[in-house]
């Protein structure tokens, strides 16, 4: 067990699939110092999410400053609180930036910062999963001993949590038996065409699905609604709630989903992450091996995604989840 620390600031800002890998490493941060005061410095999307973890006793959403004020803001606040260590898991130029502008004297800081006191050296780093490479920055720091750093070692982050934090509700009117739901992440970053599956392919699957008993339930940005309506357009009774939900809702509801289906992007970790069997749709977009979700996870793979056929993701779903008639 690491020695005493009385404050300590955790350092993540983006992006969404990589926040929630780290909470595995924000709760090892935790157990490592259970009376600490800990804080996290992130971004305005992560606030309410962040607020709701039990890892933290704060929350800065102050962590991406743009003028050299709000820089020099920023420092002040950091001083005054006192921290006697960082764990910095962005480490990122941005992130290195906040250790330097500390000097002299910055607080003792785990990341790759130049002139550190806990460095993360090890030379593969950048080809590590996330969650291995975390832990192995972990051991660095003298907290995690026997961390798992072996590929696909390192223990899925746990979002049980939040049903504990947030009441529990569902996305459809009840019944006395509500129909189980499947939840769809269609979208992504706009910038990224390639990591999405057509929307076409989407729909079909939404019409089998839905014909097997299942609800369907879309979530995404609001600039996504699109997408959503394309895919009521065969399944009419699925439901859109593309710019509705915030980081904390779609955990709550992933953790209540039968199943959910997604491109590889944030939402469809945060579901993962909180229970949600899922199917993951790569393309040569993107490395599974560094980022992939884990848990009661299906990875499927095609260079170009247009071209991985819906009965193949039909099939996944088959795998993963029983009909709704054998559901208890």
């Amino acid at each position: 067990m690491a020695r005493q620390v009385e404050r300590i600031l955790v350092i993540k800002l983006s992006a969404l699939g990589d926040f929630v890998l780290a909470l595995a490493a924000m709760r090892k941060i935790r157990q490592a110092h259970p009376k600490a005061h800990i804080t996290l410095l992130t971004t305005p999307p992560f606030e309410a999410l962040a607020k709701i973890c039990p890892y933290f006793n704060a929350v800065d959403p102050g962590g991406r400053p743009q003028s050299f004020a709000d820089w020099m803001v920023l420092r002040k606040r950091i001083k005054a609180a006192g921290y006697g260590r960082v764990y910095d898991l962005q480490t990122s130029s941005r992130s290195n930036r906040i250790f330097q502008m500390l000097r002299p004297g910055p607080p003792v800081w785990s990341g790759i910062a130049w002139g550190c006191a806990l460095p993360h050296r090890n030379p593969l780093r950048n080809a590590m999963h996330t969650l291995e490479r975390h832990a192995d920055q972990l051991m660095s720091a003298g907290i995690w001993d026997d961390a798992p750093t072996e590929p696909g070692s390192a223990p899925a982050p746990d979002l049980s949590w939040i049903l504990k934090a947030k009441a529990a509700e569902r996305p459809a009117p009840g019944g006395n038996r509500p129909r189980p739901y499947v939840m769809f992440v269609p979208g992504g970053a706009a910038h990224r065409p390639e990591k999405r599956w057509p929307v076409e392919s989407y729909s079909e699957l939404a019409r089998i699905l839905y014909s097997r008993g299942f609800d369907i339930v879309i979530i995404g940005g609001p600039q996504e609604a699109e997408l959503a309506h394309a895919i009521q357009r065969t399944t009419p009774r699925a439901r859109d709630l593309t710019g509705r939900t915030d980081f904390a809702r779609v955990a709550m509801l992933g953790a209540r989903a039968a199943l959910a289906v997604g491109n590889d992007t944030g939402p469809l970790h945060l579901a993962a992450a909180a229970g949600a069997p899922a199917i993951v749709l790569f393309s040569k977009a993107s490395d599974p091996a560094l980022s992939a979700p884990r848990g009661r996870v299906a990875i499927l793979r095609a260079d170009r995604l247009e071209d991985l056929p819906v009965a193949q993701v039909a099939q996944a779903a088959n795998s993963l989840v029983a009909s709704p008639a054998a559901l208890p």
